[in-house]
């Protein structure tokens, strides 16, 4: 997924701390190896990284002799060498902002780059976040995986701004990947989605951010290929406390369904109870998987989003899962205590996997053989299916599902297509 845009100067900023970083620090200790996440560990969107991160340690944890010993005592084995395998779970978010920041992201990235036993970098979870590291790890020859990041312009050419990817890859070389499909796939599944439900006249909106107005803009286009009447299209200011009269103006408009490119954070729940109180009880709302989460029903109340709300995913929930995925759902319930209840901890879980596929891979501790070993894992076979990365460092996996609110759960509908019927 995901998610938040930062503006261009301040983008152009960062992106020139990460072509200018100076060396990474030398020395470390010859016997330990380190995997560091950064995600917003505090704030809304912790009850989505907290599954995120428990998978990442079930993935660890399956490293050990005995699963069944409690700590955080891993090893990993690349060239013939047993490491201690250390995992630090660092925060992107402060107190302040309740959410993911720049100036976070960049000292985690760095505190990465600076440390010479740091092989690999999980994360991030957001998109904007994604774009501010990524430049600095790269020039560290950092391997780089996300669980989440969605928007298709850090690894594809002609799907974001024009100097996209390239303004990522200072050294020339890929260093970044996700599990995750991309919202090239996302948006116009969802498009595909919506006219299949029987709605003919869609209302846009997006929260103006990366994730968010890019997914939209995919929605929209595909939705008017497709023959959808799209009523309109505008960005809300998600700082606002409400929408009423937003949503009073798109009443007018009559909407079977209103699209909202955008996530928890930036209140899809407060604009679901503004479409229910305005009037619109009849019109459905649906958002991409940043919307899927339990924290959005909380925001809305499971009485706004009973039956109206839909939110699309990349990949399966969790109680569908099969092979090795149901695999990683029992792990976790006995591990945990209860089963995974966010749909993005299978990724993370998929995040720990490849980490440690790529630094066996690599046959030593060296950055720049983990992040060849990681870009060049092919017909993986993880918990999430068979896949691949291709040259963009995107997963060959494409599977959508589409859930809706009943009981104020998300419940799996279907499998979702583009262009099939």
């Amino acid at each position: 997924m995901l998610r938040t845009a930062l503006p261009a100067a301040v983008v152009v900023g960062f992106l020139a701390v990460g072509v200018f970083v100076p060396a990474p620090a030398t020395g470390g200790d010859p016997n330990v190896i380190k995997v560091m996440s950064s995600m917003p560990r505090s704030g809304s969107a912790k009850g989505q990284t907290d599954t995120i991160v428990n998978g990442i340690r079930l993935a660890f944890n399956e490293t050990k002799a005995n699963p069944n010993d409690p700590g955080e005592r891993y090893t990993v084995t690349t060239g013939g060498k047993t490491y201690t395998l250390e995992f630090e779970d660092l925060d992107d978010a402060t107190a302040a902002a309740g959410q993911w920041t720049a100036e976070q992201e960049t000292s985690n990235a760095d505190k990465a780059r600076l440390d010479p036993d740091v092989m690999a970098y999980i994360g991030t979870y957001n998109s904007g976040a994604a774009k501010v590291s990524m430049p600095i790890l790269n020039k560290a020859h950092l391997f780089m995986v996300s669980p989440a990041n969605t928007y298709p312009g850090l690894t594809k050419q002609n799907m974001g701004e024009r100097d996209e990817p390239k303004r990522y890859q200072p050294t020339g070389t890929l260093n970044f990947t996700r599990v995750v499909p991309a919202d090239d796939v996302q948006g116009p599944a969802a498009a595909e989605w919506t006219k299949e439900l029987g709605c003919k006249r869609v209302y846009i909106l997006d929260d103006n951010e990366l994730y968010g107005k890019g997914i939209a803009d995919l929605y929209e286009a595909h939705a008017r290929k497709i023959g959808l009447d799209v009523l309109g299209h505008e960005s809300i200011d998600f700082k606002a406390q409400e929408f009423a009269s937003l949503m009073t103006k798109i009443r007018r408009k009559g909407p079977d369904l209103i699209y909202f490119g955008g996530t928890t954070q930036t209140k899809a729940g407060q604009l679901l109870k503004d479409m229910v109180k305005a009037g619109m009880g009849g019109c459905k709302m649906m958002g991409p998987d940043g919307c899927q989460e339990d924290a959005m029903i909380d925001s809305a109340g499971a009485d706004n989003a009973n039956g109206r709300f839909y939110a699309t995913f990349g990949g399966l929930p969790p109680e569908r899962l099969t092979g090795k995925g149901a695999t990683f759902v029992a792990n976790y319930t006995k591990l945990y205590g209860k089963p995974p209840s966010e749909a993005y901890a299978v990724y993370g879980y998929e995040c720990g996997l490849v980490a440690l596929e790529a630094i066996r891979a690599a046959g030593a501790k060296d950055r720049e053989k983990v992040r060849a070993a990681g870009l060049a894992i092919k017909d993986f076979d993880g918990a999430t299916g068979k896949w691949s990365f291709d040259e963009n460092g995107d997963t060959t996996l494409k599977l959508m599902s589409g859930s809706i609110v009943e009981g104020g759960q998300f419940k799996f509908q279907r499998t979702l297509t583009v262009g099939k019927k």
